[in-house]
């Protein structure tokens, strides 16, 4: 069991507890949990934590009312008035966030290495992420946290200070996670109000007295209702802490196809908040499985030879949130290029893999986008190049894509094509990997060529349990998705990856999050987010308890 110790005393009423620190983090601890943050904490979430409950319980009930009818989703009704109001208009972005051509994705914050080498590069912005590259162990919480602290305190040396570095887009956990270590009224805390109360208290006055701050990422928002929550947990987070209203600016991942009905009123909900929207391809597909993939209708074909945003369904998801963004004039973004280039410039693979990136960029910037993201470094130049050759000014805002006219018919048309050997043994690799970084302590991992995570690991064993669900037939032959044609080439897949570990113990993880994995893809129901259900899993729980207990002997 993990101990807690209480936080009571004369100023603190709402009974909390919190877990000691991680070894070898006590003083980041220290400075984290004062007094008066936790204060700050404790009404944060007490205030806002049956709302949580609300969004979440609406969600359950949205989607039990699309399988009892049958229905498909569209543009409200109610919300016409938000769309066809011609008038208004998000508030303009601070400097700072009016030009972003090239941010660095995917970067875990308790990664220290990695995050000086990010300050230190010439993108516009990095993606500080707590959710799909992070594996949210308490000990990568407290040290990614603390290091944005240092970061923004200027605390880390040879670091440009924050008004010179690389804006920070500071992405907390999404609502779906809880955060295991802080108790409040007796129950664990919601996940995204413990990074973003903490990171707020700590950094969003001097983000803010730098010109550079405090700018945010939403994940996984699925409705105005949510978008409507955070506003009013920005609302009030600015007046707690005396700061002007206005002042947090968020962009929003349309990560669901359920809110890329509602990306108008996502925007007017946060129309004083807002940093614009933008679209990814791997959560927002592996969305129509969560949502809709029990129906044959909607069985999404191999990902690795039929799903990429030329198609019509992604297409359309890109066109039609860059035109709704311009016309409010908020920034639309584009996803990120998970494709790591080969350290030789002058080998053929390393070409292949810069022609790669730059056909599908080129897409995104044809399409409008005002920036997108990278996960490598050194696409961060070649890519900035190309936004120089082909756009102008800081952003494409004037883009207002008006030759754009997207229906429901088009957002959730599904790409023909069926099921590969190869793409199968694929998603069986990644999704394993996936929860063998996650046992590890890690949120993402690299595999043939490029960086994955959890959206990654989404699309990969949603596709696996949808197939196995609608008992699909493959391309090569005649055999169909079951159960023991997955358990036998994962077996497969596992004599490939067993190579790769250096040591007994690597093996036997390697061995549970393969077990793992089936345990995911094989169940009667759809599990909604793989992160959820490692994140309450006893194996990944007993793990993170065990390196606790080992701690404090």
């Amino acid at each position: 069991m993990v101990k807690l110790f209480s936080c009571l005393n004369q100023r603190i009423t709402t009974p909390m507890e919190l877990s000691p620190p991680p070894s070898g983090l006590e003083a980041e601890h220290e400075t984290l949990f004062t007094t008066d943050s936790l204060l700050f904490l404790r009404e944060l979430i007490s205030t806002f934590d049956e709302e949580v409950d609300e969004v979440l319980r609406l969600r359950v009930s949205r989607k039990a009312h699309l399988d009892l009818s049958g229905d498909l989703p569209s543009f409200q009704e109610s919300t016409r008035h938000i769309r066809r109001d011609a008038a208004w208009r998000v508030r303009p972005v601070p400097p700072r966030l009016q030009r972003r051509h090239v941010d660095i994705g995917d970067l875990a914050p308790c990664d220290t290495q990695r995050f000086i080498k990010a300050l230190l590069s010439p993108a516009q912005g990095i993606q500080v992420d707590f959710d799909d590259g992070n594996c949210p162990t308490y000990h990568n919480q407290i040290k990614g946290i603390h290091n944005v602290f240092k970061v923004v305190h200027n605390q880390f040396p040879n670091v440009p200070p924050i008004s010179q570095a690389p804006v920070l887009m500071l992405r907390p956990r999404a609502w779906n996670m809880v955060e295991h270590n802080m108790m409040v009224e007796g129950k664990e805390a919601p996940g995204p109000l413990f990074d973003f109360g903490l990171l707020m208290f700590h950094c969003g006055k001097t983000l803010f007295e730098n010109q550079s701050g405090p700018f945010f990422y939403l994940s996984k928002v699925e409705s105005l209702m949510e978008a409507r929550l955070w506003n009013k947990i920005f609302v009030w987070t600015q007046q707690k802490l005396g700061l002007p209203p206005g002042c947090i600016k968020a962009t929003v991942l349309i990560e669901n196809v359920l809110a890329a009905f509602e990306m108008e009123e996502i925007l007017y909900e946060l129309r004083d908040h807002s940093a614009g929207l933008n679209c990814g391809i791997w959560d927002y597909s592996a969305s129509f499985v969560n949502k809709f993939g029990h129906r044959q209708a909607f069985l999404l074909p191999d990902r690795s030879k039929y799903v990429n945003m030329e198609k019509r369904f992604l297409r359309s998801y890109m066109d039609l949130l860059v035109q709704t963004c311009h016309r409010r004039g908020a920034l639309a973004t584009g996803g990120m290029a998970a494709l790591l280039l080969p350290q030789d410039p002058l080998s053929e693979s390393h070409r292949r893999v810069l022609d790669t990136v730059t056909r599908l960029k080129m897409l995104e910037i044809k399409a409008g986008v005002d920036g997108f993201m990278v996960y490598d470094l050194s696409l961060i130049e070649p890519m900035q190049k190309l936004f120089k050759l082909h756009t102008e000014g800081d952003n494409q805002l004037i883009q207002l894509r008006n030759d754009v006219t997207v229906s429901p018919d088009d957002l959730l048309s599904m790409p023909s094509g069926g099921v590969t050997l190869y793409g199968l043994k694929y998603n069986i690799a990644v999704g394993v990997l996936f929860i063998n970084a996650w046992l590890s302590g890690s949120g993402h991992f690299f595999y043939r060529g490029q960086v994955e995570d959890s959206a990654t690991a989404e699309i990969s064993r949603s596709q696996v349990w949808q197939w196995i669900r609608h008992q699909t037939q493959m391309e090569d032959d005649s055999r169909v998705v079951s159960r023991r044609l997955v358990t036998d080439l994962t077996n497969e897949v596992m004599m490939e990856l067993s190579a790769l570990c250096h040591s007994v113990r690597a093996k036997q993880r390697l061995h549970t999050a393969a077990d793992m994995f089936l345990e995911v893809v094989l169940k009667r129901d759809f599990p909604e987010f793989i992160t959820t259900y490692l994140n309450l899993d006893h194996t990944f729980l007993r793990s993170q308890n065990r390196q606790m207990e080992n701690h404090t002997l």
